[in-house]
């Protein structure tokens, strides 16, 4: 049987610790393609490149692996990798990351890891994006990837829904193992944002981000949870974003 075509990309890089280790992971199951970002593209949300230039360059970083590196988002590399360097062959699966740092809860939605997972959703195929719940360059990975091999095995040989991509996190290493994988929903959480005015050598101001970690929870079926107490989340998303109460809510009680 002809193996499986697995794309992967990311948002730190194309030379990020987190790459190689997926990269290494998918050779288990069939023929890799990696397309990824030339330079960090952390907290892009699902931008594309539309009023730039996009380059594409083939890469020897992962030896005989082909690999190319793209000065465009997340997003671009996925668009790419299935209209260009694929164009006459359909991916099996579309992985992205591992992320170094967590992308849980509201992250999401900002996530270029995940956008490139949802982007490759959009084009109806079975996507998952893995995060790291560390945000050091050097964290372990090596606990995680027998889960994600795992994960990549469940989804190439069961299928997954059309246009669900996964948002997989895992717990930072600790002294005791991971306790399992937990199926659940999205953290109803945000950050809640302060904005520190300052001045640069010039007297010239600016401002820099920062703010506290808010979570509305009271149950356990969310992937704070789960991260907080040693689990996998793993969140099944869409792209459709339409609030169905909303539209019954708004039809029968608004005046057009």
């Amino acid at each position: 049987m002809e193996k499986p075509l697995i794309l992967v990309s990311n948002d730190d890089g194309i030379t990020s610790r987190g790459i190689r280790v997926l990269v290494e992971a998918m050779q288990t199951f069939g023929e890799v393609v990696v397309v990824a970002p030339d330079s960090p593209q952390s907290g892009m949300g699902h931008a594309i490149t539309i009023g730039d230039t996009l380059r594409l360059e083939k890469s020897d970083i992962f030896g005989e692996i082909a690999a190319y590196e793209c000065t465009g988002t997340p997003a671009d590399c996925v668009k790419i990798a299935k209209h260009y360097v694929l164009k006459d062959r359909r991916p099996d699966l579309v992985v992205s990351g591992i992320n170094h740092g967590s992308n849980t809860s509201i992250s999401v939605l900002y996530s270029g890891t995940m956008s490139a997972a949802i982007e490759a959703a959009l084009e109806g195929l079975p996507a998952i994006g893995f995060s790291l719940c560390d945000y050091s360059s050097e964290a372990e990975l090596e606990h995680v990837v027998p889960y994600v091999r795992q994960l990549a095995a469940e989804a190439l040989t069961k299928g997954m829904p059309r246009g669900v991509a996964l948002n997989v996190n895992f717990p930072p290493k600790r002294e005791q193992p991971i306790q399992g994988v937990r199926v659940c929903k999205q953290a109803n959480a945000k950050w809640q944002e302060e904005f520190d005015e300052r001045f640069d050598p010039y007297g010239r101001r600016y401002f820099w981000m920062a703010g506290n970690f808010v979570n509305f929870e009271e149950d356990d079926n969310n992937d704070e949870w789960a991260i907080a107490n040693n689990y996998v989340s793993v969140v099944p998303c869409q792209y459709d974003l339409t609030s169905l109460s909303a539209i019954e809510v708004i039809s029968d009680s608004w005046e057009f």
